[in-house]
């Protein structure tokens, strides 16, 4: 039998020689992303014209793919969500979904973190303000230390940002769709519904996945019951967080700060919401450190060994 024909989408998994030379030893007949080629739908489906299997980040997979792509058996992915992927297209046409969850959350939640101590304690704003303006201005914040942190979405994400507050000593509330009564006994975290967590936190961090109940679930009116001095995180998926909304929240005033790794649309290109004094952004790179992408690539190599050979 013939090697399976493999192709990858992914710009960062393509770029990266680890993750190349791994891939390539297990499967010789591998196509890669060689240009950083952005894959609309359209693109997707004439690239893996004869491709056995696929490595993807982003790229839509849809029911219109999988019809173009009838020599397609598996979708590895390369990250953890799966809101790009339409499962049960790929289960009516037997395609797997080679996919793990949580193999990126030290990542993602060291970024969470990092965004929360940042903000407490204004680090990116007095930064900027001293890089840009020579304004010697020195503004503190506050501890992150003792402060409540509420965090919606309490998946293998949301657990990890709980463990890592854990030496600050703060209130923690969560809310998600789950019952985890133990584990919120066990974490000593309290469980609240989502306007508690919204009143009373000085930082709402939003760590679910996004589907129709999650899209747009910070909105003008969720936005407007948060505290006039509190701050929102999203290190999750951008259409979580509806941009016009939150661009005029963080324009009135009506939060005192956001910090947003993605976007509705990525990238994204509202340079005057991306200049807001009192907004932080990121490229998407939450889920990006060495050791994140490492085991992303690997889980994904791992599924289509497991496919293929094993």
């Amino acid at each position: 039998m013939a090697d399976p024909v493999i192709k990858v989408t992914s710009k960062s998994f393509s770029a990266h020689p680890v993750l190349r030379a791994e891939l390539l030893e297990k499967f010789p007949n591998t196509e890669f992303n060689e240009n950083g080629v952005i894959y609309t739908e359209d693109m997707v489906a004439d690239y893996f014209q004869g491709a056995d299997g696929a490595v993807v980040g982003l790229e839509p997979i849809t029911a219109s793919v999988l019809d173009r792509c009838s020599g397609l058996k598996i979708v590895a992915k390369y990250g953890v969500g799966l809101d790009s992927v339409d499962q049960q297209a790929c289960a009516d046409r037997q395609v797997k979904i080679g996919w793990t969850g949580g193999v990126n959350r030290r990542g993602v939640a060291e970024m969470a973190l990092c965004y929360m101590i940042g903000l407490a304690r204004h680090v990116f704003l007095s930064a900027r303000h001293l890089r840009d303006n020579d304004d010697w201005n020195k503004i503190g914040g506050f501890d992150l230390s003792g402060k409540t942190v509420g965090i919606i979405g309490v998946g293998y994400i949301g657990k990890e940002v709980i463990s890592l507050l854990k030496p600050f000593g703060c209130t923690i509330l969560v809310n998600d769709v789950i019952d985890q009564a133990d584990y919120y006994a066990e974490a000593g975290v309290t469980e609240v519904s989502k306007e508690e967590l919204l009143a009373q936190s000085d930082i709402v961090t939003v760590h679910t996945p996004l589907d129709d109940e999650t899209r747009h679930m910070f909105n003008s009116e969720t936005i407007g019951a948060m505290k006039p001095t509190a701050y929102l995180i999203n290190v999750a998926r951008g259409p979580i967080v509806e941009q016009q909304a939150i661009k005029k929240a963080l324009m009135d005033n009506v939060i005192a700060g956001a910090a947003l790794d993605v976007f509705e649309a990525e990238p994204c290109d509202d340079k005057e919401f991306l200049t807001l004094p009192n907004l932080i952004c990121t490229p998407h790179t939450g889920g990006s450190s060495a050791e994140s992408i490492l085991a992303m690539g690997r889980s994904a190599i791992g599924h289509l060994d497991s496919y293929f050979n094993g």
